[in-house]
């Protein structure tokens, strides 16, 4: 067979070699039209049988999720929770109840119940069309008790396996032994999908979201997973196989690193919640140049009080006594919803009321509350120093704004006694207004940085999760390099520093190219800081400004490639 290359969206800088094992779990109910009707007499023991799995459902679910946490991690186990609540859903119950009512078997009730909801989520975006995934995987294991069929074990696959799906749900995932399976890829899939981020934290090969093509490759086969590009090589050449790199396999340095000149540039951790942070630590993050809050306030009936804020900084500070700690003030909208808040239905929601705009609007209450927890955490933590930036932020008008509820904030606390400190304040650049304001931005706070996943969605016209525009959105293209540059400039002009803390930053690869371009520092998920710091330790810093400048000169993202990839 000669070699073939599929392409797909890259999980995590990892790549292997190994062989097909396809995973095809069998439907337990055809979609047939007759189904079966239960007499009246035995409908409620009907219910009671789909109470009965369902009490079955919560116990393994509450299970894998014990073993998910202590082998993968807190962050991913959670995803057990919000499957716990599907039990629980009051629109899925009753669903169930009535259909049980006029007579469907609990198996088909269960099948009919959730296609309504899974159908719904699918017509979102982002993150929550990702939330019909869960509701499969808690029908699936509902049926699967209702009908008394088993479990393909996933954890017991052959060594060396490169597990082939159209989808992998977080049980699914949750399975994989990475001491023994080789990859995944999946027809079906983005990179904020579950089965992406449980291959990140596992430092499992993965490319998700191949397409139908991915049917074309048969059982067997061998074939390179690569999660840095993005490809799946089918049938690949011994040549291939020689030059496979199988990723970065670099020493943890807990040191913080300068390049061979003495640039030295920060290199911190992406994290979304508490649990995360011992993971930074143990990758050797100098310390947290994002954490995204919008995760306290998600799969729960109500926000995080003022107090439990306050604690989740504090240890976080505490995490990194002589580092630096990013905390992005809440962002909500476009892919990120929360259902208690009542979001609008928007027809463009990346293009309409989310970060800040919220933030100064319907949720100001709650961005007086997490600036309330902020400023006392800053004053209270036994070390760390913390700053605070505002996402979305397109104008003037809304910067001095939120600088001004800060000043409240400060105001109020100096009227009620209670200690505070004024952290650090920054913007995050991520529009094309942000990058021809951040003169006058830098100007008024001490900080900006770039996230390039949104930067480069809004400067190329092309949405992150359109895979018919995917080419676009890339931050290579020379419009979002030369934002990125103009971003920088205006910064150190201004005597302010800049980072970068979206997935660009996090690329091995690309790290000469950033630190040519000026970004003082670079934020990223935890597994790829090793290999960054190792390439800043390696690099001089005036042949990085010469790559960058040529990069910048460069009118086509292929020129761009080939310029990074010759040096």
């Amino acid at each position: 067979m000669s070699e073939r290359t599929l392409t797909g969206t890259g999980a995590t800088p990892r790549a292997n070699v190994g062989t097909v094992v396809w995973y095809r779990p069998e439907s337990a109910l055809d979609d047939a039209e007759d189904v079966p009707t239960v007499d009246p007499a035995e409908r409620s023991a009907e219910q009671d049988r789909f109470e009965h799995a369902r009490d079955q459902a919560r116990e393994e679910l509450e299970a894998e999720r014990d073993q998910t946490a202590e082998r993968v991690g807190e962050e991913e186990a959670s995803v057990f929770d919000a499957h716990i609540q599907f039990l629980d859903d009051p629109q899925i119950d009753d669903g169930v109840a009535s259909e049980i009512d006029d007579g469907t078997p609990a198996e088909y009730a269960v099948r009919d119940a959730f296609a309504g909801p899974i159908e719904q989520f699918e017509g979102m975006d982002g993150r929550m069309a990702e939330r019909a995934d869960d509701l499969r995987d808690v029908r699936d294991r509902l049926v699967r008790l209702l009908t008394d069929g088993e479990r393909v074990d996933l954890s017991a696959l052959p060594e060396g396996a490169v597990v082939l799906a159209e989808r992998l749900t977080p049980s699914d995932t949750a399975q994989l032994d990475p001491d023994r399976v080789a990859g995944f890829a999946t027809v079906t899939g983005g990179r904020t999908s579950h089965a992406a981020i449980f291959a990140r934290s596992l430092a499992l090969p993965a490319v998700v979201g191949v397409g139908p093509d991915l049917e074309s490759i048969e059982e067997g086969a061998t074939v390179i997973v690569d999660g840095e590009t993005g490809e799946l090589v089918v049938d690949p050449s011994q040549e291939r196989l020689d030059a496979l790199d199988t990723g970065p396999d670099v020493e943890v340095t807990h040191e913080r690193v300068e390049t061979t000149d003495g640039r030295e540039i920060e290199v911190a951790a992406n994290v979304g919640r508490s649990v995360e942070l011992e993971g930074a630590v143990e990758q050797g993050a100098d310390g947290i140049g994002l954490y995204r809050t919008e995760f306290l306030f998600l799969d729960r009936e109500e926000p995080p009080s003022e107090e439990e804020q306050y604690e989740t900084y504090v240890e976080a500070l505490e995490a990194f006594p002589e580092g630096r700690v990013v905390v992005r003030t809440l962002d909500i909208g476009g892919d990120k919803q929360i259902p208690y808040l009542d979001l609008p239905e928007e027809e463009n929601p990346f293009l309409g009321e989310r970060g800040i705009r919220r933030s100064l609007g319907p949720d100001a209450d709650l961005f007086e509350t997490q600036l309330r927890a902020l400023l006392r955490a800053a004053a209270d933590a036994d070390g760390g120093t913390l700053s605070v930036m505002f996402p979305l932020v397109s104008t003037v008008d809304e910067l001095e704004a939120a600088l001004d509820a800060v000043d409240e904030v400060a105001a109020d606390f100096d009227d009620e006694g209670v200690a505070y400190t004024v952290p650090e304040l920054g913007v995050m650049v991520e529009t094309p207004g942000a990058v021809f304001m951040a003169d006058e931005f830098a100007a008024r706070v001490d900080f900006l940085s770039i996230g390039t996943n949104d930067l480069a969605q809004y400067v190329m016209a092309a949405a992150r999760e359109n895979e018919h525009v995917a080419h676009l959105h890339d931050p290579l293209h020379p419009p979002v390099l030369r934002a990125i540059a103009r971003s920088v400039e205006a910064a150190h002009d201004n005597d302010a520093w800049i980072g970068m803390c979206g997935e660009m930053a996090g690329s091995p690869e690309l790290t000469e190219l950033l630190v040519g371009l000026g970004l003082d520092e670079l934020s990223m998920s935890a597994v790829t800081i090793p290999a960054v710091k190792e390439n800043v330790s390696t690099l001089e810093h005036e042949r990085a400004i010469d790559v960058a400048a040529r990069a910048l000169n460069a009118v086509t993202r292929g020129d761009v490639t080939n310029i990074i990839e010759d040096q």
